[in-house]
This record gives structure tokens, C-alpha cells and sequence, in this order.
């Protein structure tokens, strides 16, 4: 008897159930199925997402668990084939993670990867796994999943980075500094409003990363491969098994929708642009023509050929991460212009920006909180200096306005009164109360206190002003959110 023609049709279909299954076909389905003939090596590798997806393979083996269980109980699979897939799928963890098993090139994904380890250890049962699911809300399960955990690390990255800024406040908050605008003195401040106008912006971030995991705590699983299945499946026991607060409703939304996704890059690419600028800051005022901080050894770097050197290397990466973000979130939301209902394999194209920016935030934070509490401040740098700065006119303006005189018209005569003194090449401490009288009357009586920068600072009362009782009342803010 002789061996059946390998491509007559008849010989594929009644083919041995463990030939067919024995690798995939690089179009998202076992070999001996659909197609004759393997991909090309030059496709398979082209096509593999598998280098990628590895990194949520705890989240696949979840979602597995969790399937399982659910086809176990509504009775698609008995209890005891449940059972067995449950132990198969640790057991593939602990290999997979521990490095013990390692799957090849030929399978395209993790889902294929653990399903293929799956069946040569518990035999023909792990072929039912894939019962009433598909890749497409396999993928999709996944993926929300991934963002769930991660997005509580950065929550918590966040929270410390907050913290770490109020413990700067309170520490070296009274700091005299001048407040900048267009780079330019603006009005004397404390350091600790300053380091306050970086933990709002942070608290933002942690609410739009919440909001966002409203969004995310949904369920796709069971919605397969668009239009749902005719088996009796409970997609909510499987959503209460895997801890989501709700399910996708529509199971073509579920396999397709990537707006959760977009809404991550978006809030990373948000929170990155903080860092950035608190790195620019931080750069500005390490250098010599500043003066005003000196970042710790373990966050600076010294040069090749300048032995001098210390340079602001972390600020700087931090500065610099804003870049990835920015083109990731962009990468995913033209990922999905004009594409058609419902899943494409563009969307396996997804996972790499989405798990970089979401990393590279993580990353930053825990950065920018270890570089904020290396740092020392120069109390002393700008006391002196900031006595009769030019940054007090606005004093002079406003006490001339509480004595009666339009602001405009107050305005207009402070401007002389620096213009008189930069003549002199002097600065507000050159001007008396007889010279200021010569400019308007209203001007008249001891300027001095009118003229010290921190009384200056003192007098910002008003609801999120300078003055330190505003600056506890945000950090007692701040802190009751932390809580």
C-alpha cells in the first residue's frame, strides 16, 4: 500500500489529528487546515509577533485560567478536563518563565506558543482550550490585562513622584527664588510654590491614568473572532474570574477597538512632557550660570576628555523621553485610520508602541523621584540678590493700586521708575521715598518693606499663591490624595 499524494485534498482532511496540529501555518491557524503549504521563512519571520507578545505571557496564562475554568463550568468541558488544562497552563508558565521551555520561531504568538506547549503536556484536551475563543479576544483580553498591572505600577511610580516633591517642599521649600516668565525675573516666589507648579501637573497625570482604567477594566473574552459563538459561554464569569469591572458589550468593538490603547499613549506621552520640563529646569539650574542646585553623583556623569565635568545626564534622558512617547501615541492612532471593521493584522502592530511608552513612563518616573531627592539646593544663591531686583516693581504697582491709582496708571509709572534706575545702572534700592514721590505722589512713606522680596513673596495670599500658608495648604492637598 502506498503512500497518499500529500496534496490531494482527501489525505489532508483525514490526516493523524497530532500531524495537523503540529505547528501553524503563519495564517493563524494549524497546518494541514485551510492551507497546503507552510509560509515562506521570509513571511514567517515578518509576520511573528512572538518576541513582542512574550511579554505578556503571565497575562495570557490569566486569560486561559480563566476560560477554562468558565468552559468547565457551564459544561462544554468536564470538570475534570478543566482541571487538567488549569495545571497544563502553570506548568507552562513556570517553564516559559523559568526559560525551561522556549518556543520556536515557527509559532507566530504567545497564544500559539503556550497553546502548542499546552497539548504536548496534557495530550488531545488541550486542544479544547481554544473552544468558543479566538485569537482576536485573546489578543484583545491580554493586552487590557497587561495595561490593568502596569498601569498600577505607574500609579504608584507617580504617587512616589508626588511625594518626593513634597518632601523637597518641605524641606527646602522656604527657598527665596526668583519667578521666571519668558525666562525672564518675573516676581520673587518660594521654591516650594515652584516645586508645587510640578505636582499638580503629576496629580493630573495619576487622574487621567484612573480615568483611563475605567475604560481598560472591560472584558472582551468570548467575543472570538468578531460575531460572538453558538456555544453557551458566561462571558461575565470569565470577566469576574479576571477581575474586570465590565465587559466589552459588542463583540466586534471588543476585537477591534484600540481607543483604550490611544488613550494610554496619550496620558504617558502627557506625563512624560512634565518630566521634560522638570528636566529642563533641573539642567538650567545645575549649571554654572545659574547656580542654584547640584544634582546627586548617582544621577550625573562626567565627560570623556573634560575632567571637570558633571553633567545632568538623567535630567537630560528624561528630557529627551517625550520624543518616543509622542511618536508612539501618534504610531497607534494612525494605526487604526480608515481601517475597516473588524479585526486586521494591522492591529498586531499595537503592542510594540504601546508597551514601550508605557514602560518608558514607568521607568522615567522612578528616575525623576530618585533625581529630585538627590538634589541639593543653594539657599542662600538668590537672598541677597533678589533684594531691590527689578522683580519687585509689581510690588510697587500694586501698593500704588491699593492706595487709589488705576492699575494702568500705576503700571505705567513703576515702568519709568526701572527705566530711571537701569540709566543708573541701579535697581529698586536706589530709589527713596523723596525720588519715588517725584514719579507720584502716592509713593510716598517707607518703601522698605514694599521692597523686601521675601515679605514680597509673603503677601501672595490669595487661594494658590506664593505665600507659605497656601503652600501647606496644597501640600496638605496633595498629601490627602496620596493618601
Amino acid at each position: 500500500m502506498t503512500d497518499a499524494p500529500t496534496d490531494d485534498p482527501a489525505s489532508l482532511r483525514h490526516a493523524d489529528a497530532e500531524t495537523r496540529f503540529s505547528g501553524t501555518d503563519g495564517r493563524r491557524g494549524p497546518v494541514g487546515g485551510r492551507f497546503g503549504l507552510p509560509p515562506s521563512e521570509e513571511f514567517q519571520r515578518f509576520s511573528s509577533s512572538l518576541a513582542v507578545d512574550l511579554r505578556m505571557l503571565d497575562e495570557d496564562i490569566d486569560g486561559s485560567l480563566a476560560h477554562a475554568t468558565m468552559l468547565g463550568e457551564v459544561g462544554i468541558l468536564s470538570l475534570e478536563e478543566a482541571e487538567q488544562l488549569r495545571e497544563g497552563l502553570e506548568q507552562v508558565r513556570h517553564e516559559m518563565n523559568s526559560g525551561r521551555w522556549v518556543p520556536g520561531d515557527d509559532l507566530e504568538d504567545v497564544h500559539m506558543a503556550v497553546e502548542t506547549r499546552l497539548t504536548e503536556i496534557v495530550g488531545d484536551v488541550g486542544k479544547k482550550l481554544h473552544t468558543a475563543r479566538s485569537r482576536n479576544d485573546q489578543v484583545a483580553t491580554d493586552v487590557r490585562l497587561w495595561l490593568r498591572r502596569r498601569l498600577r505600577i505607574l500609579d504608584t511610580a507617580l504617587s512616589d513622584l508626588v511625594l518626593a516633591l513634597l518632601e523637597r517642599v518641605e524641606r527646602d521649600g522656604k527657598i527665596l527664588m526668583p519667578g521666571y516668565t519668558h525666562l525672564q525675573r518675573g516676581q520673587p516666589i518660594f521654591l516650594g510654590h515652584h516645586l508645587l507648579a510640578h505636582a499638580w501637573p503629576l496629580a493630573r497625570d495619576r487622574e487621567r491614568l484612573q480615568d483611563a482604567m475605567r475604560r481598560i477594566d472591560r472584558s472582551p473574552l468570548g467575543a472570538c473572532a468578531m460575531a460572538g459563538t453558538p456555544h453557551p459561554i458566561d462571558r461575565e464569569r470569565s470577566a469576574e474570574i479576571l477581575g474586570f469591572a465590565g465587559l466589552v458589550e459588542n463583540a466586534m468593538d471588543g476585537v477591534s477597538a484600540r481607543d483604550h490603547e490611544q488613550e494610554v499613549a496619550a496620558a504617558c506621552a502627557i506625563c512624560l512632557g512634565h518630566l521634560s520640563r522638570q528636566a529642563e529646569e533641573l539642567v538650567l539650574w545645575s549649571s554654572s550660570e545659574f547656580r542654584f542646585v547640584r544634582v546627586g553623583e548617582s544621577y550625573a556623569t562626567g565627560s570623556s576628555i573634560m575632567p571637570q565635568k558633571r553633567n545632568p545626564d538623567a535630567a537630560e534622558l528624561l528630557r529627551g523621553q517625550v520624543a518616543q512617547a509622542s511618536g508612539a501615541f501618534q504610531a497607534l492612532l494612525m494605526l487604526t485610520k480608515g481601517l475597516s471593521l473588524a479585526y486586521n493584522r494591522d492591529l498586531q502592530d499595537d503592542r510594540r508602541p504601546l508597551f514601550d511608552v508605557v514602560e518608558s513612563a514607568i521607568d522615567s518616573v522612578r528616575i525623576a523621584a530618585g533625581l529630585w531627592r538627590s538634589l541639593t539646593f543653594d539657599a542662600e544663591r538668590f537672598e541677597d540678590e533678589m533684594r531691590g531686583d527689578f522683580s519687585l516693581a509689581t510690588e510697587l504697582a500694586d501698593l500704588m493700586a491699593q492706595r487709589g491709582v488705576p492699575f494702568r496708571e500705576a503700571h505705567e509709572v513703576v515702568g519709568r521708575i526701572v527705566r530711571w534706575c537701569e540709566e543708573r545702572g541701579e535697581n529698586l534700592g536706589a530709589l527713596t521715598s523723596d525720588v519715588a514721590q517725584e514719579f507720584h505722589p502716592r509713593l510716598h512713606g517707607d518703601l522698605g518693606p514694599w521692597l523686601d522680596p521675601r515679605a514680597a513673596a509673603e503677601r501672595r495670599t490669595s487661594r494658590g499663591g506664593t505665600a507659605w500658608s497656601e503652600i501647606e495648604r496644597q501640600v496638605a492637598l496633595l498629601r490627602e490624595d496620596l493618601a
